[in-house]
């Protein structure tokens, strides 16, 4: 090794020994007759001591040549510092150099390698090779590590065995776009990245490996979102001869163990709802359970009273925010403009305010008495100091709506802190749904899912009502993975696709090769897949997947420091049998 040291090790024990210390200068204080270097590597960072009339003259001389992320290696004897800094770990002790070497110079940075840098993001991705010298990046990339380190462990002690699949795969027509490969040697035909290795580790249970994992690059090539990428990781598992509840303990038991080995929090043991239940009581699937505010539905206390929007709703329904009974019109109209958004596309707001005093005024007054209002407050739970929020209209929409809502108001009120963390299992999703646009239904999770036993009978008679044997888990309102008992009859695996709508010869020709297999003694089986990097980005503490991955792409898609995707010269199209027409 180039050192005898890293630049976060030393301490106070260390003094008076002559060490070697390597990395890249975080900042150069020159005050004529004293000179101090700031020298960083991955553990920590070092002070750096050159003196006049102590330091030999030419040490000096280069030494003060020194810019920021200059790689530098110097030897010196460790002292105690006189002006401690106990924000350093090594801020005990500086290093008085003897002998310095510059082992590369550098170009002044874009921006600046510190926590608070001045770069903005775009910037920062175009010199991800720089951002990542940042701590907060770095550390964020230490902890998916971890994670991962201890994903492994976990399951290596539960009998897992960890197994590859391929990456060219066959491009199907379900679930998101496929990014395709064209092939050199067969013209006209592709390849498809995976979306998943679903098929592949149903294929491995039929083989008899009784538990699978991996932990893998997964492809979809789907619309830009703020913080969804084209290339995600995936902690893959699969199980034979297993009931939902079982992979639920064993996967429950991985979360557990993940925040109590990096964050030392103990989860206990998770919640179950039913899918209805979410939605009826949240509004959605990944209810976030850190803050209260459960629906209300008002249909039959405001009804029939003469208030149009009311009387014409399919569904009358609110929340009730503790405590906010003092919000001036101004807050309250802001609420309104809110829901009103597209993005939210409520056509209103109505407000009740519980004054300390109990008396109760809202926003409906002329249609509704005082002793209505108080049954509405009866079916909140409100007391005295709240205010209910009510929104009306189609049921979906407006359970949507009032689901952003509640949210909206979860964070407006400090209640959704990022170091208290609320699990839930969901269970019973529909199995399909039917789509107006393609007149036909399309599996909610995907078409290997086992409908619930007790449901089979509904594929033939009333698919839209059938539960599917599926589970997800949800932390924080962020779905952090999500699987499902699979089907492992041939005979049921094509009533599922007859139901979809495949023809007979396009599901043997799309997934042909799992029906046979499922002829040779395919064991019951399921499992889950959890999205990595969102498990990292929630375990952080961050809105971004961005901040745990080495090279993510922008917004756009786009990596911007090796500047692609990119356009490719016509001898590689042609050597592909492709012709790209403007």
């Amino acid at each position: 090794m180039l050192r005898t040291h890293t630049c976060g090790e030393l301490r106070k024990s260390h003094v008076g020994e002559t060490v070697t210390l390597t990395g890249w200068v975080q900042r150069v204080r020159d005050k004529g007759g004293m000179l101090w270097i700031d020298l960083r590597d991955k553990f920590g960072l070092t002070q750096l001591v050159f003196e006049e009339g102590k330091t030999q003259e030419d040490v000096l001389k280069q030494a003060r040549k020194a810019g920021r992320e200059f790689v530098l290696s110097v030897t010196g004897k460790v002292s105690e510092r006189y002006a401690k800094n106990d924000k350093l770990p090594t801020g005990d002790i500086e290093v008085v150099v003897e002998t310095y070497s510059c082992l590369n110079e550098s170009k002044v940075p874009p921006f600046i390698i510190e926590d608070e840098t001045d770069g903005g993001e775009d910037l920062r991705m175009k010199y991800r090779y720089l951002d990542l010298r940042r701590n907060p990046v770095r550390k964020g990339l230490e902890l998916r590590h971890k994670i991962m380190s201890e994903t492994r462990s976990y399951l290596n002690e539960q009998m897992f065995m960890e197994v590859e699949t391929p990456y060219l795969i066959k491009s199907t027509p379900e679930g998101a776009r496929d990014f395709v490969v064209p092939s050199r040697i067969h013209h006209g035909e592709f390849y498809a990245l995976p979306q998943s290795p679903q098929t592949f580790k149903q294929l491995l249970m039929v083989s008899g490996f009784d538990r699978y994992y991996q932990i893998v690059r997964c492809f979809r090539d789907e619309d830009f979102r703020a913080d969804r990428q084209p290339e995600f990781s995936q902690i893959d598992c699969e199980m034979s001869f297993v009931t939902r509840e079982d992979v639920v303990e064993i996967f429950e038991g991985l979360i557990r163990r993940l925040f109590l080995k990096t964050r030392n929090v103990d989860l206990g043991t998770f919640p179950h709802m039913s899918y209805d239940e979410a939605m009826k009581s949240y509004g959605n699937d990944r209810p976030d359970l850190r803050f209260e505010m459960k629906f209300s539905e008002l249909n039959h206390l405001t009804q029939g009273k003469g208030f149009n929007v009311f009387d014409s709703a399919e569904l009358v329904v609110g929340i009730n925010a503790t405590g906010c009974a003092e919000y001036t019109r101004k807050q309250v109209d802001a609420l309104t403009d809110w829901v009103k958004r597209p993005q939210i596309g409520a056509k209103g707001l109505v407000y009740v305010k519980y004054n300390s005093d109990g008396t109760l005024k809202s926003s409906v007054d002329k249609f509704y008495s005082e002793e209505d209002l108080k049954a509405w407050a009866n079916e909140f739970g409100a007391k005295p100091g709240d205010l209910m929020l009510i929104l009306a209209g189609e049921a979906n929409a407006t359970r949507k709506a009032l689901s952003e809502l509640r949210l909206h108001m979860g964070n407006e009120l400090g209640l959704r802190d990022k170091n208290v963390f609320k699990p839930v299992w969901i269970f019973d999703f529909p199995l399909v749904e039917w789509d107006e646009e393609t007149k036909r239904y399309h599996a909610i999770h995907h078409p290997f899912t086992s409908p619930h036993k007790d449901d089979v009978h509904l594929l033939e008679t009333e698919p839209g009502a059938a539960r599917a044997n599926a589970y997800d888990v949800v932390i924080n309102g962020s779905e952090i993975g999500g699987g499902s008992i699979r089907i492992h009859s041939r005979d049921l695996q094509n009533k599922m696709f007859d139901l979809l709508g495949f023809s007979k010869e396009e599901a043997q020709k799309q997934f042909g090769f799992l029906l046979d297999a499922f002829e040779y003694g395919a064991p019951p089986h399921g499992g889950i897949a959890f999205g990595l990097d969102r498990l990292c980005a929630i375990l952080g503490g961050s809105d971004s997947i961005r901040d745990f991955m080495a090279f993510p792409k922008n917004n756009s898609g786009r990596d911007l420091m090796i500047d692609t995707p990119s356009a490719i010269d016509q001898e590689q199209l042609k050597e592909l049998g492709l012709k790209i027409t403007s």
